[in-house]
Formats: structure tokens, sequence, C-alpha cells
């Protein structure tokens, strides 16, 4: 499987999403000022693989640092808000930055009094660089351990050949996280297993992130697909092709509602009608029991030009006006269930989640 993240002797390597479907093409971040420019413009999305490649940018932002302890701590804080005001939208993206935070601090206190400065700086950003490199780590065995809980529910849901059909919104496949991903995770472990799949995947406008992505990956990992423009969805629906709905997330509310990419709640809704399920896939990373509503979700709002010049051609009239939110939020109860590493959340309460978030 295509990984999306990755260490290299001296840079972070990300898989360029914003070639796909085309083109197959790496980038080495060196420092956090690339960084911040790869998690804005997309080039890493998704809100595991954004939490990962942040804390991978925590580290590059102070390893060049020489000089006293104090005004290291000062630079490492600067890099950790300045790569913060990258999106808004992704809780795992304020998560890693958060940690490394706590890494950093933690790591200073374990030190001797008489320790030098020089000697902890060069601890600190050791573990700095560990804590990023362990997180690789981490989302794997996450994401796998979602992929079997999720593959429980979608089981039953096998149709009389043998095939389990389901349609996704955005992208939550690996190449939004470092390798299983979340929503496709079940499908991934799923094909492990021998179980058949067949995958309908909404385009989703503007930056068609499931047709340039998730297409791609699910045909690159031999998974029947089918793209769909996000205007179908309710047809599909109707015509019995699909038995379930499953979707990421990038950030859970502490009551159940979530936010993901534009278009998805429109989605819910249309599942709400036609008696299907809707599984949401998220790392209790993603649960952020801060925020009691999804209402208090901050929202992303990106370039009119995504929409006006999708693609790099010009689909509306100079000087119009453009509303475009990069996502929506789901409410709870439209939620069948919330998929995590820990296990499954039903009809999903604020005390569910927050036993299962503890």
């Amino acid at each position: 499987m295509l990984q999306t993240v990755r260490w290299t002797d001296n840079a972070c390597r990300l898989l360029d999403q914003t070639k796909l479907p085309t083109e197959t093409v790496y980038v080495d971040i060196v420092d956090e000022r690339q960084m911040w420019d790869a998690i804005k413009r997309l080039v890493v999305r998704g809100a595991p693989a954004i939490g990962v490649a942040a804390a991978f940018g925590v580290y590059l932002g102070v390893r060049s640092f020489s000089g006293e302890l104090l005004p290291f701590y000062d630079r490492l804080n600067e890099v950790c808000d300045y790569l913060a005001t990258s999106r808004p939208t992704a809780v795992n993206l304020f998560w890693a930055i958060d940690r490394q935070r706590r890494v950093a601090r933690d790591a200073g206190r374990s030190v001797r009094a008489d320790t030098s400065d020089e000697h902890t700086i060069a601890l600190v950003k050791a573990k700095l660089l560990a804590t990023a490199r362990q997180m690789l780590d981490e989302d794997t065995a996450i994401c796998r351990r979602i992929g079997e809980h999720g593959i429980e529910l979608l089981m039953p849901l096998t149709a009389a050949d043998g095939v389990i059909r389901l349609l996704t919104h955005c992208n939550a496949g690996g190449l939004a996280t470092v390798q299983y991903g979340t929503a496709l995770a079940p499908v991934y472990v799923g094909v492990e297993r021998g179980l058949k799949f067949h995958v309908y995947a909404d385009e989703t406008r503007p930056l068609l992130q499931g047709s340039r992505i998730t297409a791609y990956e699910l045909q690159a990992n031999g998974v029947p697909a089918t793209v769909i423009c996000d205007n179908m969805a309710a047809t599909v629906m109707r015509q019995d092709k699909v038995k379930a709905v499953i979707v990421g997330t990038d950030r859970v509310a502490a009551n159940g509602d979530v936010a993901n990419k534009i278009g998805t709640f429109g989605v819910a809704i249309l599942a709400k009608h036609f008696g299907i399920p809707f599984f949401v896939a998220a790392p209790t990373s993603s649960i952020d029991m801060s925020l009691a509503t999804g209402d208090l979700i901050p929202i992303e709002a990106r370039s009119p030009d995504e929409v006006t010049h999708g693609m790099g051609r010009q689909t509306a009239p100079d000087g119009i006006d453009v509303y475009n939110p990069a996502f929506d939020v789901t409410p709870a109860e439209l939620v069948t269930a919330i998929i995590t590493e820990r296990g499954v959340v039903k009809n999903p309460t604020t005390e569910s989640l927050r036993l299962t978030a503890l």
C-alpha cells in the first residue's frame, strides 16, 4: 500500500496528493514553513496524516536551533503556534502539536539540574523526532484496529453474490492517514480476509478528493470502485446499489456531531431517508470533548478559486460571489455508529464518547 508520510535520513517525505491521480510524486519537507505550506495546500491531507506531518514539522522547526534553553523553548512554541494556523478544522493537528509540546516539556524536566543547555536541547530534539516517528507506527496500528472493528459491522451487509457494497465521501483511506485509512480500513482488512467489496466514491467537489484520491487508491489496491458525481448519491441509494455509507471525520464533538468534508451532511440525510446505516470511522484522537456540539467546530473557508477555477479551468463568471466552506457538520442523530480503535460507539452520546475517549 502507498505510504503517505515517512521519515528519511533528514526530511519528512510526503506523497504530493495535489498531483494525483496522474502523477505519483513525493516531496521532501525540511523545515516548518514547508510543512505549513504542505498542510495548507493539501499536499498532505486527512486528519490523521495532518497530525503526523505536523509532529514532524515541530521537530523540523527546531532541529537547527543552537543556543540557550529558554530561547529554545520560545522557538519551540513559536513553531507550534505557527503550524497550528495551517488548517483550523482537523483536531488531530492540534492534538499532535500539543503532544509534542508535552514531550518537549517532560524531556527537559527529566534531566539533572547540572546538565548543560546544549545537552538538554539535544535530548529534547531527539525525543521530538522519536515521538513523531512513533506516531507513524501508532497511526498504522490504530487504523488497523478501526478496520477490524468496522468489518464486523459490514459483514452482515454482504449481498447474495458475496459482495459488500458501500458509498464513501471524500477520502478517508490510506492516503488520509499513514497507511490503512479510517473509513476504508474495514475494506482493506476485509480484503485481507478474502471478502469482496465494491465502493461507490462520491467525486467530492470542489477538489474532487473522491475521484482523484479515493478511486486512485482503491484501484491501486485492487478494490472494485465506481466514481459518481456528488448529486448522484440519492439515485444510487434509491436503486439499492449500496448497503451502507462509511466516511471519516476531522473532528467529533462531545455529543457525537461529526465534521467532515463538505457534502457529508447531505449524504447522511439521504442515508437516513433510505434506511441505510451511516458509519463514521475515526481514531479517538479525533474526538474533541472540549466542544459540546458540532456548532462549535471551526469550519475552514477556502479560496473561491477552488470553485470558480476548479482544476485550472474557469467555470463561473468573473466577480461572482462564492461560498466555499471546506467542511460541514453531521448531527449525531444521523450517525449510526462511530468506529474507533477502541471499539464501536453506536448511536453516539456525550457519555459513550467520554468513556471511549478516556
